[in-house]
């Protein structure tokens, strides 16, 4: 057996810039497009298809995440373009519910995608953007503030009390992080 150098790659710089978004308690969920349009739409684990979808092996369809991409992936792909679109598809009937009257598919992507930018029409199909609850410097004591503020002032995408928790995006790192009010260790914990 031949001995094969492996270098170690550059350790990324803690104190650098991040975005917090609300943990959505949905279930994960992706489109992907090519150049051309053509499309899947995957769970976290697998290519998923809508219920009955002929020529297709069963395949749960996430919650109906599958049959609303099929509906609407010609919006969908005028407005997200090609790629790898990961998010998660919450609402009605889904976990935490959030009292939202329908399912929605909030993306992940919050530097392609603004919230605030998003056109009417592909909102009320039910696309979204996770809301954004802090830009800035990294800090765990940012981290904690941002999540005292959701206890207190409850979920940003409707009126409700007992939202998850947070992600946050370490820019330098290039990794997600969450940090939820039941499970983690700490002033969130269980009590």
């Amino acid at each position: 057996m031949e001995l094969e150098f492996e270098k170690f790659g550059k350790i990324p710089r803690l104190n650098k810039d991040c975005t917090i978004t609300e943990k959505i308690d949905g279930t994960n969920a992706q489109i992907y497009f090519d150049e051309e349009g053509n499309f899947l739409v995957g769970s976290r684990k697998r290519e998923i298809f809508p219920n009955g979808t002929e020529g297709k092996e069963k395949s749960c369809d996430n919650a109906g995440f599958a049959k609303w991409v099929y509906d609407n992936h010609e919006a969908l792909f005028e407005y997200l373009g090609e790629g790898r679109h990961f998010g998660e598809w919450a609402g009605l009937g889904i976990n935490r519910g959030y009292n939202l009257p329908e399912k929605r598919f909030y993306l992940f992507n919050t530097f392609r995608f603004i919230r605030e930018d998003m056109p009417v029409n592909l909102r009320e199909i039910g696309l979204d953007v996770a809301p954004i609850l802090y830009q800035g410097k990294f800090s765990t004591d940012i981290v904690n503030t941002v999540m005292e503020a959701l206890k207190e002032g409850g979920s940003f995408l409707s009126d409700f009390d007992n939202p998850e928790g947070v992600i946050v995006y370490h820019n330098a790192a290039k990794q997600y992080f969450k940090v939820t009010f039941e499970y983690d260790a700490g002033k969130w914990s269980k009590q």
